[in-house]
This record gives C-alpha cells, sequence and structure tokens, in this order.
C-alpha cells in the first residue's frame, strides 16, 4: 500500500469557497498531467482546466500547484488541485482520480502517516499535528503547536545522544578496565550522568498530561437541596441546561455542561442535593453518583450552609439577592447571586485560577498517556542502571534508549501506528 498513489479532499467536506484534492503517490505527476494537461512549475500556482481523460469532458477551472519530492508534506510526490468547492465538484473529480489506474482513496491520517514513514515529521510531531486539528481552546492549540513544531522530539534527541555518549563509555570501560590507565572514577561518572538524566525524565513527567487540555477542568457544584446548583450551573454555562424550580431535589443525576471561558475547557457538573434523609431509592442513587463526582472533581463548589468536610472545596455562599441571605458565613470565600449577576466575575476569576495550576504551563511541553507511559520505562530502566555491574548497566541504558526510540516512531508497531492514525480526519 506504500506504493500506491492516494487522494483526499484536505479541505473538509463540501460545500465552501474552495475545495482541495491532494494527490500523493508515485503516479500523482501523471494523473495530474492527465487531467490538467500541462502542469505548472513545481511551488507555482498555475490555472488549468481538468478534464476527464477518458471522454474529455470538463470537470473544472482549478489552480494546480505540484511538489516533487522529497520536499513536500508527504516526502513524496504530491499534487493539489484547487476546485470550486460544490459538492458536484468535488465529487465529479474525485470519481475520475478513483478510475485512474493505480489510485485509490486514502485511509484516515495516511498523508500524515507516509510523512512519518519518508521522515519529513516524527510520531511525537504527528501527534501533535492530530492535536492541532482538534484544537478547541487557545491552551489546547498552543500546547499542540508547540509538540508538532517538534518540542518533544528535541527533547527526546538531546536524551538519546546523551544515552549514546553515555553507551560508549560504558563500552570503553568494559573493553579497557583490565588496563592501568582507566579511572578508577569512570563509573561514577557513567552512573552520574545516568542519574541526570532519568532526573529530567522526571521533571518532565511531573508537569500536568496534555489529556488535561482535552477532557477539561472537572469542576462539580455541590451541596444540599435547593441551595442554588442548578441556577448557578445556568449561570456559568449561559444558557438554560439544568431545570431550576423552588421544589427540592429538583436534579436527581448528574448534569454537565462543557463550557470554554479564557481560553480553558471546563466540564462543569450539578449534583443531586446531599441530604442524610432521602425520600426514595432514586435519590439514594443521585446522592451516591454526586458523591462519586465530587470525589473525581479538580474543583467542588459546595453551596451549602455549613462549612464543607473537605477544605480544598470552594465554599460559596449564593443567592444572596435573597433578603434571608444577606449576611454570608464567615467561612463563605465567595459571595454571588444569580440573580442579579453578583459575585460571578470573581468566581470565574477563582475557577481560572485553580484551572492554571492543575494545566500545563503555557508553551510548556504537555506529553499524551503514550508517550509519558514510554517515558516512565525510559526512566525506570535508567533509575535501574545505577545498580549493578556494568555489563547490567549497559543492558538498562540500552533499552532506555529503545523506549525513547519508540516515543518519537524510530521503532514502533503497526498496531500502535494504526490506533493513533486513526483519530486523524481523512484528506491529512
Amino acid at each position: 500500500m506504500a506504493d500506491d498513489t492516494i487522494f483526499a479532499c484536505s479541505s473538509g467536506p463540501p460545500p465552501a469557497a474552495i475545495a482541495i484534492m491532494r494527490i500523493s503517490g508515485p503516479s500523482a505527476m501523471a494523473v495530474a498531467a492527465a487531467l490538467a494537461g500541462t502542469l505548472p512549475s513545481p511551488r507555482v500556482a498555475g490555472v488549468r482546466a481538468l478534464r476527464d481523460p477518458a471522454d474529455r469532458r470538463l470537470l473544472d477551472r482549478a489552480l494546480v500547484l505540484t511538489f516533487p519530492a522529497p520536499r513536500t508534506a508527504t516526502g513524496e510526490d504530491l499534487v493539489e488541485l484547487h476546485l470550486h468547492g460544490g459538492r458536484a465538484v468535488v465529487a465529479a473529480v474525485g470519481d475520475v482520480l478513483a478510475a485512474q489506474p493505480g489510485l485509490r482513496a486514502a485511509e484516515p491520517g495516511e498523508f500524515t502517516r507516509r510523512a512519518l514513514t519518508n521522515g519529513v515529521l516524527d510520531l511525537t510531531e504527528a501527534e501533535g499535528l492530530g492535536d492541532l486539528l482538534s484544537a478547541e481552546t487557545e491552551t489546547q492549540r498552543r500546547a499542540a503547536l508547540r509538540i508538532a513544531d517538534g518540542g518533544l522530539r528535541t527533547v527526546i534527541e538531546d536524551w538519546s545522544d546523551r544515552l549514546v555518549t553515555v553507551a560508549a563509555s560504558i563500552e570503553a570501560q568494559l573493553d579497557f578496565s583490565d588496563e592501568d590507565d582507566v579511572p578508577d572514577q569512570a563509573v561514577e561518572a557513567i552512573t552520574t550522568n545516568i542519574a541526570g538524566i532519568a532526573d529530567a525524565m522526571a521533571a518532565l513527567l511531573a508537569t500536568p498530561p496534555v489529556e488535561r487540555l482535552h477532557d477539561g477542568v472537572r469542576v462539580v457544584i455541590a451541596g444540599p437541596p435547593n441551595s442554588g446548583k442548578s441556577t448557578l450551573l445556568n449561570v456559568l454555562a449561559a444558557r438554560d441546561v439544568a431545570i431550576v424550580s423552588p421544589l427540592s431535589g429538583t436534579t436527581r443525576d448528574r448534569i454537565e455542561a462543557a463550557v470554554t471561558r479564557g481560553g480553558i475547557a471546563y466540564l462543569l457538573t450539578d449534583t443531586a442535593g446531599l441530604t442524610d434523609t432521602p425520600n426514595d431509592i432514586v435519590e439514594e442513587i443521585g446522592i451516591a453518583r454526586a458523591e462519586a463526582a465530587m470525589g473525581s472533581a479538580d474543583i467542588v463548589l459546595w453551596l451549602g450552609d455549613t462549612p464543607p468536610t473537605d477544605p480544598s472545596h470552594i465554599a460559596i455562599h449564593a443567592r444572596a439577592d435573597l433578603s434571608s441571605r444577606s449576611s454570608p458565613p464567615p467561612f463563605a470565600e465567595l459571595v454571588v447571586s444569580a440573580e442579579t449577576g453578583a459575585g460571578i466575575a470573581d468566581l470565574w476569576a477563582r475557577l481560572a485560577a485553580e484551572a492554571k495550576a492543575l494545566l500545563p504551563v503555557a508553551d510548556a511541553i504537555a506529553t499524551n498517556d503514550r508517550q509519558r507511559s514510554l517515558l516512565r520505562e525510559s526512566e525506570q530502566h535508567l533509575r535501574r542502571a545505577g545498580q549493578g555491574d556494568l555489563l547490567i548497566v549497559a543492558e538498562e541504558v540500552r533499552c532506555a534508549m529503545r523506549s525513547l526510540n519508540a516515543i518519537t516512531g524510530r521503532t514502533g508497531t503497526e498496531d500502535v501506528l494504526d490506533a493513533i492514525f486513526s483519530r486523524f480526519c481523512i484528506g491529512k
């Protein structure tokens, strides 16, 4: 399949003003010439009439760009046809391309996978590109761009180069260990270098994972029945998500709303009112789910008139517009009114401050679960390398390097690559 020439619309589904049909592979230039007649100079846009090679009927008048290998997005010969973006135009050109010998429609992520195979980018950059395509917030965009731009690859390559030097020192020590001119402190220097690299890996592992950015900061609104939880959720979500009623126990289950504010994604959760005397089994289930949500939350907003049992919960005096609630209790950290909007801006500021402490620092390298797992393996091998004789040290260093190579895609199994690139859209 790697020898096939592939094509796909890379600009998203029509209709649109312009649709970019991308063709990549050994037959890309010949196929484009069959449709366009003559091709413009490399990397120079030229207007061409695209015709079906079978009957010369006109398909569209389009801009054609050619990119000869290897300096292309895939490392192969690549052609872009900038079509009019109507559904019928894209379908007609796609049908003609599919009828050409040696051409087939691209699979999800196949263009990027070919770029990996041809050394245009490494696996971390490919994953960063995938995250960039799905980024919905500013923090997600910046984190993905840092990885897609080679931030993690640079760090991994530095560690790999240092471990190669360490491995060479180990081999030299093993080869000449019987000679008198080999210093006794050589082993100590080797283990010190290894420990330094392991510490650097541990520091990266200590930073929040990139999944934090995509999943959103989990904010749970909790408290007794009729404490204003649903009303506060609706105000924070800026829409009617939960039913609001003066009757106690309106919310019987968790209600979630995804919100983006200030470049940060939040998942807001309204919960059933907590009480020691539930009225029925449904309310008991709701309370159990509310407690489970609180246990897995990043931030809990407590709306009770008694102090929260967990000091990390943010105590809020809600419904402050009511005359009966004009005096907040001394433990309340924030006073808000969903009715008048008082204190809501302060609440968002507090949520942003709490969220930033949970998320990767701006422009820092944020690793995903796959990368962290391999990085942790590499660190563990290096920790074990500090113990035992040099033969054991050499083997542990080799294992550590193998895990690092798997992060960047230098080594890896096909099923891992299939799982990663299946998340990509067709045409990327």
